[in-house]
């Protein structure tokens, strides 16, 4: 039966860390001028209660990842470090003074690109010069994302002064062939050294990241690299499903040939496996792709139902406004989604202008909005309800698309609530793509996702 609905379900789908997804954004309903009107309102009604997000995007990298989809800059010359900075400052001013009032910040992440690319020392001047001007929560997270080759003590004891208590190491897979094909290779002595490191320092959250699906895995080297992963314990687990999209991500997706990744059911049964090892021990699910410990925030964010998604991933705690600084990255009002320019030139050009430098986004409608917190719901807590018969009467389309996946076994649907069985799990994208419209209603002409399986 599984295998059956694996060659069912396979099919081309979004991740899901926005709906609309980005390529059913309405460009032509979209200004600046509207975005910044969604955010004030949004920061208004949240600011004061819950505190916003902030997220950096430092691309900068000094080799290039095959298996990365994220905008970078791939540079051995570290005199781009500051230069960057100033940008990313300017833009923050551009949105503080905009901003109806100080800005309490209740979650911080650098992410990339490679942010340990950057000096201890310029983090630390980055860093104060966004704080300066805001207030912190008191339950304040933050967290950046640490390459396991190249952070240092250094880096991890000044972020700590700084507030930081998470980070997040990018592990992969521990085979060397594997890591050969991704261009990634890093001894394990290396990741043990840095986690250690942080442990010792005093963070509270440390979170590997594995991928499944790369060339030239198979069930032995996943099975191996999760049994190295136990002896060192981290906090968090993401285990993710790796997105073969070269049609979008171009040449640094082709350093291997097709016939070297696994295939859908094979893809699947890594997963299956690595579950069952990462549940044996002592890991809980979270939504999506993710593992912890049960004495890690993430997982009791999930058990009292706080646990939130956006687009640094999963967050234990809820924000509606997510400010994104730096080339490439997306903010969220929740009523609209903003995007900045995607070349470091064009960046620095809108600054040097006093403009920010978004270039698209998209206002969400009523419509978006009511599908976007029920494919957040299914995301985050692997259930959704609503009042009446709002969905039946008004998009029976998806109550039908939705049967189908009840009678798969896949799902419960009565009243008024769905509730993802543990068999759903693995298919949680295609569930998520019963509610969505947009894609419904317009199917994709060429390829646009990566598989769900």
């Amino acid at each position: 039966m599984l295998n059956y609905l694996i060659k069912k379900y396979n099919v081309p789908g979004p991740r899901y860390t926005s709906y609309p997804t980005v390529p059913y954004w309405d460009l032509e309903g979209f200004s600046t001028e509207k975005w910044i009107n969604t955010l004030k309102k949004s920061f208004l009604e949240s600011n004061s209660k819950e505190g916003i997000s902030l997220y950096l995007h430092l691309p900068f990298c000094e080799s290039l990842c095959t298996f990365c989809a994220c905008y970078k800059r791939i540079t051995k010359q570290h005199n781009v470090e500051l230069l960057y900075i100033e940008a990313i400052l300017k833009e923050w001013n551009l949105y503080i003074n905009l901003l109806p009032e100080k800005p309490i910040i209740r979650e911080l992440h650098l992410g990339g690109g490679t942010p340990s690319f950057f000096s201890p020392k310029n983090l630390k001047f980055l860093i104060e010069n966004i704080l300066s001007k805001t207030n912190i929560h008191p339950k304040k997270e933050f967290s950046f994302e640490g390459h396991p080759n190249n952070t240092t003590h250094e880096h991890l004891q000044v972020l700590y002064d700084l507030g930081f208590r998470r980070v997040s190491f990018g592990v992969q897979d521990y085979d060397l062939q594997v890591q050969k094909a991704i261009h990634r290779i890093q001894p394990l002595k290396n990741v043990k050294q840095v986690t250690e490191t942080a442990r010792k320092i005093g963070y509270e959250s440390i979170s590997h990241d594995l991928v499944f699906g790369l060339p030239f895995q198979n069930l032995d080297k996943v099975i191996n690299t999760i049994k190295i992963t136990e002896t060192l314990q981290p906090d968090r687990i993401a285990f993710y499903s790796y997105a073969h999209v070269p049609w979008i991500k171009g040449v640094g997706q082709r350093g291997f040939k097709e016939k070297d990744l696994p295939s859908g059911e094979e893809k699947r049964k890594l997963y299956e496996k690595g579950k069952e090892l990462l549940e044996n021990m002592g890991y809980s699910e979270i939504g999506m792709d993710h593992f912890s410990l049960k004495s890690d925030s993430l997982y009791q964010s999930m058990i009292h139902k706080k646990i939130h998604r956006n687009f640094m991933g999963y967050t234990s705690s809820s924000t509606q406004v997510m400010i994104s600084l730096g080339v490439s990255s997306i903010s969220d009002s929740w009523y609209a989604f903003a995007q900045n320019v995607k070349t470091l030139e064009e960046y620095y050009q809108k600054l040097e202008n006093n403009e920010l430098p978004v270039f698209k986004g998209h206002i969400l409608t009523k419509e978006d909005l009511f599908i976007r917190r029920h494919i957040l719901n299914i995301m985050c807590l692997l259930e959704t309800h609503w009042q009446n018969s709002i969905l039946q009467e008004n998009f029976p389309e998806i109550i039908d698309r939705l049967k189908e996946f009840e009678d798969d076994g896949l799902l419960t649907l009565k009243d008024n609530q769905i509730l993802v069985k543990e068999e759903g799990r693995s298919f949680i994208r295609n569930i998520c793509m019963a509610f969505d419209l947009r894609m419904m209603r317009k199917a994709p002409e060429t390829k646009l996702f990566s598989m769900t399986i």
